[in-house]
């Protein structure tokens, strides 16, 4: 009988890397929002008083286990298909 090695657990994700990831992701998705509103032609969110609501593609500079991370934290919500946004 033999036994399998246990996989190696997930290295940890320091919370200097999981503040400035965060801190891209908001970046990104003021970005993303104003582009948003400033279009023509679109329903304004901003005129009923409220945002839109927007989940983006978090950015790239980071691994997926930092969106998933943070995600478990409760400082994104994940929201299918890679896409997340603040809760």
């Amino acid at each position: 009988m033999t036994t399998q090695p246990t996989p190696d657990p997930a290295p940890a994700i320091s919370e200097d890397e999981l503040k400035r990831a965060f801190n891209a992701f908001k970046k990104r998705l003021k970005l993303t929002r104003l582009d948003q509103e400033s279009r023509l032609g679109v329903s304004r969110p901003m005129t009923a008083g409220k945002q839109a609501d927007i989940s983006i593609n978090p950015p790239n500079d980071f691994p997926r286990e930092v969106w998933k991370e943070l995600a478990r934290q409760g400082r994104i919500k994940d929201t299918g298909g890679g896409f997340y946004k603040l809760p």
